[in-house]
């Protein structure tokens, strides 16, 4: 009782002094008016996030990710229960462009009939990255789930240890994202190699392209592409500014520019100002490293992609590899006008720019990676109806390596050490731990893939065709996936060549399952 008498006047003096200082401040009206009060409303908004993610928000209801989806992940990462009770909760008769996928009575692949058959399967791509063009490190992706662009710089190193160890488990690739490759990006995953408009990692000093030190690096490190970013859904035609207060000397290291000062990525690559020269540039770079190259955007004007394919038909050159992301991708920072409105959705994106190449017979040539909340499974079969050879998963990685959709990327204070520099931070983040949760979350995702398509009654998901999905429209009707783009039979799928190829390595392995034998009174 004495220690709370001598406290109180303490308090109430606090409370006088801040009482004052609202009064007295002219910033906000509300804390002028309503003193020390007013300031409720202000802890309210701050975690009005955290509030609407555990207390309010339905199942199905937040963005971008919802709790189901969320849970999905997590559970998968920590190799737990991600089954569902009771049946879906989405409102699927009611949700115009809800995707329906049409499972096969009888299809010439048996889905597995025991509880641990297929839990770590086998899914390399159906097409040979580069193999089109004869590029020297041409080869077959072990995975056709791989991990998207994310720069050290953007992500924490524990983070980028985190992935790059977990893909190594998986088997799948890791993109460097455009921040350069760091010490972080080397425990063991493959990689793909970002080049941004900055040229990070492969630079001069005075910030120009340098092939004589990309030439090295990719020769150091277990780089097997090569990708030329020309924008991200999230924020396209947009550069970028990296504070000079986080450029550390591992960052300045990195990128290969001046530590303690602003770095500005611009809007647009120097090395090339239009189709023509872009593929000059990526058939040089093609020529001097031996690897296959390819280009990632998002969709806005076709005619770009109109142009590029029709000169790679008329001239032979041309890129290995196309990854188109969605207007929905993620960033860790964007003004909310790009991320909300500028480019295409991945559905109608991507069907834009595999139906260009399809007109010009190039489809079965390139591959075609997708990106855009791909990492959900019902996602990710409906991109590969649409043509996708390959889905590239970023936010759903974070997820499985501790990210609580805090939505705090901009600010460098992730409280779960994923996307932040803070070292206090970043410490929480166990990279050991969390590689093995990225590795098991990359699995499940392939293993339900596999177990989809087998109910569609194909041995791989690039064989699920446009006709097996369909599109509610709403209560009474719904239109075939193939429809709805404008389809050509055959568009969507690889080469009978490439098909022939994949269905013989996924049916070449131990058997996983099937049927039980059939009777003696069976009818052949």
């Amino acid at each position: 009782m004495k220690w709370t008498g001598r406290a109180l006047p303490v308090v109430a003096a606090a409370l006088a002094g801040l009482a004052a200082r609202d009064v007295l401040q002219r910033d906000h009206a509300l804390l002028r008016n309503f003193p020390v009060i007013g300031r409720a409303r202000y802890l309210l908004e701050s975690i009005g996030p955290e509030l609407r993610q555990y207390i309010v928000a339905g199942n199905n209801e937040e963005r971008p990710f919802t709790r189901d989806q969320r849970r999905w992940i997590y559970a998968s990462a920590k190799q737990e229960n991600n089954y569902f009770g009771f049946g879906t909760d989405n409102d699927i008769e009611h949700t115009p462009g809800y995707p329906i996928i049409k499972h096969r009575t009888f299809g010439r692949a048996v889905p597995p009939s025991t509880p641990t058959a297929g839990h770590d399967v086998r899914l390399p791509a159906a097409k040979v990255l580069g193999g089109a063009r004869g590029r020297a490190g041409a080869f077959r992706p072990e995975s056709v789930v791989n991990l998207s662009g994310m720069s050290f710089g953007s992500l924490s190193g524990n983070a980028v240890t985190a992935l790059n160890k977990g893909a190594a488990l998986a088997g799948c690739l890791q993109n460097t994202g455009e921040g350069g490759l760091s010490p972080y990006h080397r425990n063991g995953g493959d990689l793909v190699f970002q080049l941004g408009t900055a040229y990070f990692g492969c630079r001069d000093d005075r910030g120009r392209f340098d092939l004589d030190r990309l030439k090295d690096l990719v020769a150091g490190a277990p780089v097997r592409a090569l990708e030329v970013k020309l924008s991200q859904g999230a924020k396209p035609s947009l550069g970028g500014l990296l504070p000079a207060a986080k450029v550390s000397a591992e960052i300045a290291a990195t990128r290969g520019i001046p530590e303690g000062r602003d770095c500005v990525s611009p809007s647009r690559h120097a090395e090339f100002s239009d189709c023509d020269s872009l593929l000059d540039w990526v058939e040089l770079l093609a020529a001097e490293t031996g690897l296959p190259v390819g280009i990632k955007s998002a969709v806005g004007d076709l005619a770009f992609w109109e142009e590029l394919t029709t000169l790679m038909r008329d001239t032979g050159r041309g890129v290995d590899f196309v990854t188109v992301d969605g207007g929905e991708g993620g960033t860790g920072a964007a003004p909310l006008i790009f991320t909300d409105s500028v480019s295409l959705p991945f559905q109608q994106g991507f069907a834009r720019v595999y139906r260009t190449f399809a007109e010009r017979g190039l489809h079965e040539d390139v591959v075609f990676v997708g990106a855009g909340k791909l990492g959900l499974p019902d996602n990710a079969v409906v991109a590969f109806a649409l043509g996708c050879d390959m889905v590239n998963v970023g936010r759903e990685a974070m997820l499985a390596i501790g990210c609580i959709q805090a939505q705090k990327c901009h600010t460098d204070t992730c409280p779960t050490g994923v996307a932040t520099q803070n070292p206090w931070l970043a410490r929480g983040l166990d990279p050991a731990l969390k590689s093995v949760r990225a590795a098991n979350y990359v699995r499940t995702l392939r293993r339900d893939l596999v177990k989809v398509a087998e109910a569609c009654g194909v041995e791989h998901p690039g064989l699920i065709d446009t006709d097996a999905v369909e599109i509610l429209d709403g209560r009474t009707s719904s239109t075939p996936l193939r429809e709805v783009y404008d389809y050509r039979p055959e568009w969507g799928l690889p080469s009978a060549a490439d098909r022939a190829e994949i269905v013989a390595l996924m049916t070449g392995e131990a058997p996983r399952g099937g049927s039980a034998p059939p009777s003696a009174t069976a009818v052949g």
